[in-house]
Parts: structure tokens; C-alpha cells; sequence
């Protein structure tokens, strides 16, 4: 176990946009953690970037940052399909590793992942922010409370304008894996999950359009069952003029819905509605302040690798989202 004293030294690989603009903060709010190393396939451009970021190291491969003993932990931010790979570099390297979602491009590569940093003894965390979040975490408890009754549905839609993605490889089967499914789909899914506390045993999925092995979809609706019965929906998509995230319970007795359901550093609100057509009630609204999720993962992860405590986001949870992800880009499962 890591010495509680020491920082904790990340380097980041994959360092792009969405890296400068959310990873790398979060790692420097978050208390006893070090950035310390970026990688890019450029060299120059890494170094650049890592001047401008006053960060002491910077790698062309991923191979040569997980190689310098001064690092302790990776986080992965590139492209879904490097990052099998990349994680099994850093365990090989014994570096701990928190890898963003999707965690591979497929099921068998997730396991891969999971069985070598089990190998290699080091801690492996999947990116599912969510979670963290105290609205995530009041629905769950809600639902536990049986205030809703018996659960009927629950819906999460995710969509947003592709266009404006600076991801080059957004569209990219070979190198994304999926389209909106993979990418902002599984954080609807992993929400549902968590939330419900229950299982996904069945999917059926429209892709719109039907993707190739060279491009993925641009919007997707996916029908879903829980072991409890509780049917479950999620609509994705690139093809939108604005960016929407929505979640909704129905229960028996009750409903709860939420916008901006993924979001940290907001104030966001739970709406609570156990109205009946015989017993009318006032909706409840509760208000949350959402700290920076990242912040939270990032924190958990340190905790988990100096004292041993549970990861909130494994990557045994990454499988279990990967195998509905497979089911549902591959049309009906």
C-alpha cells in the first residue's frame, strides 16, 4: 500500500482536449495528487503541452510514460480502442490504472484488462463518474426506500451535436468501437444499474443507421429488461442541435425524474411525484449541489490504492456495462 503521505504521481495518457480541460484539473484538486507526465503521439505537441501545463514529463507512447519510475498511477483518456492495450503496458509496468469509459471495445477485452492488472497486483478503475454524484446516489437510496413501489420503468437519454466533437475518431468503428452507445449511452447505462441496483438480462437496440465495420451509429435506442422486471429505455445520439441528459423512475406509487443527471459542479434537481389519480400530491423537489465527479473518482481511486478500501467503479463493473454495449451495437441480444 502507497504511503499516505507521499502524493500520489499520475501521468495522463491520451492528453487532448477533454484531458486539458477536465482530467488535469480534477488531478490538481484533488488533495495528495501529483500530475507529473502526459502523453501525446506527437512528441513536440506533448512537450508543448506539457510546458504550457508546467507538467515535468513528457512521452510520444504510452509505453515510455508508464516506463519512468517516477510515475505511480495512469490515468487513460485516448481513444477506446487503445486502451486495452495502454492499461496492459501499465500493469505490466506495475502502475495502477483508472481508464475512462468505455473501458474496451469489447467484452473479451475487458476481461483482458481486469486479469492482468490482477496479475500484476495493481488497482484498476473504471471511469463511471456518475456514481459519485449525491443525485445519483438520493435516487438509489429512493428506490430503496420503496417510496416509488414496485418499479415499472426507468429511462436515461443522452444526446448531443457529434459535429462539434474535436475526436476525430468519433465515428471511427475500428477505433471507437461503438457510436453514441459507447460513448455517452453507457453513462445512461451505468446509471440505470446503479440506481436500481439490478441487472441488465436482456437487450434489443435500433441503431439509426445500421453501422459498419468502418462507421459506427449516430443515434440508437435501446429497450431493456432487469432481473426484477423493471423495463428500462435509452435514447443516444450525435444528431441533435442540443445537448440533453435526462433520467426518469416509475414506480406504482411514484416518479422521480432528473435533468443534467451527469454533470458536476452544478446544482441540480430531483423531482419526487407520488401523486395518484385518486390521491393528488405536491411534487417534492430536492436540491443537490453535484461537486466535480472527477474530483470524487480520482479521490476514491487514490484511497483505494494506499488503503486497500473497495473501488466504487471497478473494472468488474466496466465488464458488466461492456457486455450490454456488445449486445446492443450488434443489433438484437
Amino acid at each position: 500500500m502507497a504511503d499516505q503521505k507521499t502524493p500520489l504521481r499520475f501521468g495522463i495518457i491520451g492528453f487532448g482536449s477533454f484531458a486539458e480541460r477536465a482530467i488535469a484539473p480534477a488531478i490538481r484538486a484533488t488533495p495528495g495528487a501529483a500530475l507529473i507526465a502526459v502523453q501525446k503521439r506527437s512528441l513536440d505537441a506533448a512537450r508543448a503541452m506539457a510546458k504550457a501545463g508546467e507538467i515535468p514529463l513528457a512521452f510520444a507512447t504510452a509505453e515510455e510514460l508508464v516506463a519512468h519510475p517516477d510515475v505511480d498511477a495512469v490515468f487513460i483518456v485516448s481513444a477506446n480502442a487503445a486502451h486495452r492495450a495502454e492499461t496492459i503496458a501499465a500493469a505490466r509496468a506495475g502502475k495502477h490504472v483508472l481508464v475512462e469509459k468505455p473501458m474496451a471495445v469489447n467484452a473479451r477485452e475487458a476481461e483482458e484488462m481486469i486479469a492482468e492488472c490482477a496479475r500484476h497486483n495493481v488497482r484498476l478503475m473504471v471511469g463511471h463518474m456518475i456514481r459519485f454524484s449525491p443525485l445519483a446516489q438520493r435516487m438509489r437510496d429512493v428506490v430503496r426506500s420503496g417510496r416509488l413501489g414496485k418499479l415499472v420503468s426507468a429511462r436515461a437519454d443522452f444526446i448531443y451535436d457529434g459535429r462539434l466533437s474535436q475526436r476525430l475518431w468519433l465515428r471511427d468503428r475500428g477505433v471507437a468501437g461503438g457510436g453514441p452507445v459507447f460513448d455517452v449511452g453507457v453513462h445512461c447505462l451505468d446509471t440505470l444499474r446503479f440506481v436500481l441496483d439490478d441487472e441488465v438480462e436482456t437487450v434489443r437496440s435500433v441503431l439509426e443507421p445500421i453501422p459498419t465495420s468502418q462507421r459506427t451509429e449516430e443515434s440508437a435506442q435501446l429497450a431493456l429488461r432487469f432481473s426484477r422486471g423493471t423495463l428500462g429505455s435509452i435514447f443516444c445520439s450525435y444528431a441533435a442541435p442540443v445537448r440533453r441528459k435526462e433520467i426518469e423512475i416509475l414506480g406504482m406509487d411514484g416518479r422521480m425524474t432528473a435533468d443534467d443527471f451527469t454533470v458536476g459542479g452544478i446544482t441540480v434537481r430531483l423531482r419526487i411525484d407520488t401523486s395518484r389519480d385518486t390521491h393528488p400530491a405536491e411534487p417534492v423537489e430536492e436540491v443537490f449541489e453535484v461537486p466535480n465527479l472527477y474530483v470524487e473518482e480520482i479521490a476514491n481511486f487514490m484511497e483505494a490504492i494506499r488503503t486497500g478500501s473497495p473501488l466504487l467503479t471497478p473494472g468488474e463493473n466496466g465488464l458488466a456495462n461492456q457486455r450490454v454495449l456488445d449486445r446492443a451495437v450488434a443489433g438484437n441480444g
